[in-house]
């Protein structure tokens, strides 16, 4: 696809984003948890005219964030399904690619009837060495329970609560996915809700696998309870394009529904804007498989 045919498409997505603003939701009701002695600079686009473009324009990448919160797109009443999806932007756990992997995937799944709900999770990692997605799972684990926890309020089915995520955001929402104990105290009743997904889309999930030894990270633990997923991927990855290889054998081993797309070349860090490369096209076939395990059924 040329920059021209890019542009209109782009256009076409923002056509399709709601007049209102995002309803905008603070996840905890306090410092969030081990953030009591956190001091980071202003919250901020650390974004540089020199940075690389994607698709020929450029990406809001966010950093210091110390308050997280959810911003929830709702889609057209028309076309509402009920189904809604926690969006976890990427950034190597050092920024978030805020429009990039976030808003317009947001922007997206309200054209098929989907309520994105974009996860502002805290950056960057608190830690330096081990366990750097602790403070995103937690703020993920927190956005989770706050959805179903309001899914009657909001019009959502509490049983078709997704997550999405890319690089470590796609860490983030899988581990959000395999974890089945809350890696924080509750706080409130919302945290009387489960924070399990119902579904996880994982695009060039990074860091769950390692590269030496060629197996999933000790913590990565797939059983027959972990939720459906579906994976994305270029094979020429140059971060960890063994993780999804890894995730989709371990689906299969425990008989979990997956979808698996290994696309030959695109690299890293793609988005959903479309260009030439297949893997930018991998909406579509998300889309479909959505569509096929029924989350995209209205009135259900």
């Amino acid at each position: 696809m040329n920059r021209f045919a890019a542009l209109v498409f782009s256009l076409l997505i923002a056509s399709t984003a709601l007049a209102d603003k995002p309803t905008v939701l603070k996840l905890w009701p306090g410092t969030p948890p081990g953030d009591e002695n956190v001091k980071l600079g202003e919250e901020k686009d650390f974004t540089k005219p020199t940075d690389r473009l994607i698709a020929g324009r450029r990406i809001i990448k966010l950093g210091n964030v110390t308050s997280p919160e959810i911003h929830i797109y709702k889609p057209a009443k028309e076309k509402d399904t009920g189904t809604s999806v926690v969006i976890c932007p990427g950034g190597g756990h050092h920024i978030l690619a805020w429009d990039l992997e976030g808003t317009e995937v947001a922007e997206w799944l309200n054209t098929i009837g989907v309520t994105g709900i974009v996860l502002k999770y805290r950056v960057p990692s608190r830690t330096r060495k081990t366990n750097k997605w602790q403070a995103a799972v937690q703020d993920a684990q927190r956005a989770m329970s706050i959805t179903r926890h309001n899914a009657n309020k909001w019009n959502l089915n509490p049983n078709r609560i997704g997550i999405l995520g890319f690089s470590a955001g796609g860490e983030t929402a899988g581990l959000t996915a395999v974890f089945t104990d809350r890696t924080y105290q509750p706080v409130d009743d919302a945290d009387k809700a489960s924070m399990l997904p119902n579904f996880a889309v994982l695009v060039y999930p990074a860091y769950m696998a390692d590269a030496k030894t060629g197996k999933l990270q000790e913590h990565v633990r797939i059983t027959a309870n972990t939720p459906p997923m579906f994976l994305a991927h270029a094979y020429d990855d140059r971060v960890t394009p063994l993780t999804s290889l890894l995730l989709a054998v371990e689906l299969k081993k425990n008989n979990v529904p997956a979808e698996l797309h290994m696309y030959a070349t695109g690299g890293h860090g793609f988005g959903m804007r479309p260009t030439d490369e297949p893997c930018t096209h991998w909406p579509k076939a998300c889309a479909k498989w959505m569509g096929k395990m029924g989350w995209l059924e209205k009135g259900k």
